[in-house]
């Protein structure tokens, strides 16, 4: 796409001259996200208003200029790159808990709060917000809403889309459209809530957002289980579920996982193991203790060669810091990685986790491998230095394999992260051509110039129109 000349006078005017970034330098802060992928913008706009909002989307359209909506800039798959050049629109002004009903138990948030802070706030009335991706401490509201963001508490609680019961946005076109309502049942029409979930920014701006939330769990049991072979916890996984226990949190960190972080940290975890589990349990103090009995007996039952149940906080800490060092410890492996986010049925975990060995092997690759279990959403991180050309085009190629696999198996290419510009190659494999074709054409209908976030999803050679 050809950079179009801005009307930077009239920009200035829409949203005041100490709201708009022209410099290099200061472009270049806004042209990359956690992918560590970059592209610069021709400029940087901080709207204040929702009108101005429109009044920006509407000047684009005119002059054919693409817009990037950004949040905090923490998604992994370059939803946020201004690919192209244009204008990205950053979000940071509409920060603002707008309200918090403790008797209807919803929230309404502009998009630039952190999604951490929300939850902080609405704990002080009593309520929960669940919804928690990694990212948590600094990604927005906005952002999480754009790639339907998840995480470790989705195996009980859901994702974000489950949480939204209406937005405001302003189309690619530059008209404001209200979503859904304060109310939790809603059928009135098509459901332009949910189809704008996930959107990535490709369908329009948020600039209001409507919450759903719940009352906050009295209490937390935290338990961790290790299992000499990953099939005994992926049974195990299946049982607790089935027992009518749902979890707040299980999570999963193959043998590979494991030997990093005890490279890392050296807190005694085994080496022999296949799989560990960490399981939590939330809700009424009572039942808990009746709970979590259950979950260490069907533990033991299914194969677990140790099981350690939080006593105290000290201990759930001391839990948690192995799941929490991942990061840290494999940065000490390579400098680099490639992280998926694949997600298949529970039950075909251990299929996936040997398959990703094999992967490891064939290709001469450190890949390791965590997660979510409960929801079967697999975190496959292949480590790498890019620099190394031969070492990067043995990972894509591993990558290639990973995705066919995936979809044998019946599952997704993203549990959370979305498609971005990293999984676009890959989109059709998951949805065919005709589900392709028809978000194209919803795509085609909303924005006719193609002005919103441009090169996200969609590849250049199957969009049938271009500015």
């Amino acid at each position: 796409m050809d950079q179009r000349p801005l009307p930077l006078s009239q920009i200035r005017s829409l949203v005041g001259p100490q709201n708009v970034l022209t410099s290099q330098e200061d472009c270049a802060c806004y042209g990359y996200d956690a992918s560590k992928l970059a592209a610069s913008p021709q400029c940087v706009v901080f709207p204040e208003t929702v009108q101005a909002v429109s009044e920006l989307v509407k000047l684009a359209n005119r002059h054919l200029i693409p817009l990037f909506p950004r949040g905090a800039g923490s998604g992994i798959v370059g939803a946020a790159i201004p690919k192209g050049g244009g204008i990205v629109m950053a979000m940071n002004h509409f920060n603002r808990i707008l309200e918090i009903d403790e008797d209807d138990m919803i929230a309404v948030v502009e998009p630039g709060v952190i999604t951490g802070d929300l939850q902080k706030r609405v704990s002080e009335h009593g309520l929960f917000y669940p919804p928690d991706p990694a990212s948590l401490q600094f990604s927005t509201l906005g952002g999480n809403v754009a790639m339907c963001s998840g995480g470790p508490r989705a195996v009980k609680y859901g994702v974000t889309r489950d949480y939204i019961l209406g937005m405001e946005l302003v189309l690619p076109t530059g008209s404001i459209l209200q979503t859904g309502k304060k109310t939790y049942k809603g059928v009135v029409g098509y459901d332009l809530t949910r189809l704008m979930v996930g959107s990535e920014g490709t369908l329009g701006v948020f600039t209001k957002v409507i919450l759903r939330l719940l009352p906050a769990p009295e209490a937390v049991r935290t338990m961790m289980a290790l299992f000499p072979r990953i099939e005994n916890a992926a049974l195990a996984v299946s049982h607790i579920l089935k027992s009518r226990i749902i979890p707040s949190t299980l999570e999963l960190m193959d043998q590979s996982t494991l030997e990093v972080v005890e490279n890392h940290l050296h807190m005694g975890l085994p080496q022999d193991c296949e799989a560990m589990l960490i399981i939590e349990v939330d809700g009424r103090e009572d039942l808990l203790a009746h709970d979590m009995a259950q979950v260490e007996t069907i533990c033991k039952e299914k194969g677990a060669s140790e099981v350690d149940v939080a006593a105290s906080p000290t201990d759930r800490e001391r839990i948690w810091r192995a799941r929490r060092a991942i990061s840290p410890a494999l940065g000490r492996i390579r400098p680099g990685k490639i992280n998926e986010d694949v997600t298949v049925p529970r039950a075909q975990i251990p299929a996936l986790i040997h398959h990703i060995r094999r992967l490891a092997d064939k290709y001469r690759l450190t890949i390791v491998s965590f997660g979510h279990a409960g929801d079967g959403n697999i975190h496959t991180n292949i480590m790498l230095d890019r620099k190394n050309h031969d070492e990067l085009k043995r990972a894509e190629k591993a990558v290639e394999e990973l995705f066919r696999t995936v979809l044998d198996l019946g599952g997704t290419l993203s549990g959370e992260h979305g498609v971005g510009i990293t999984k676009s190659p890959f989109f059709m494999w998951e949805v065919g051509s005709v589900g392709y074709e028809t978000m194209l054409k919803i795509k085609q209908a909303l924005d006719p110039n193609n002005i919103m976030n441009p090169g996200k999803m969609f590849l250049p050679d199957r969009a049938f129109f271009q500015p």
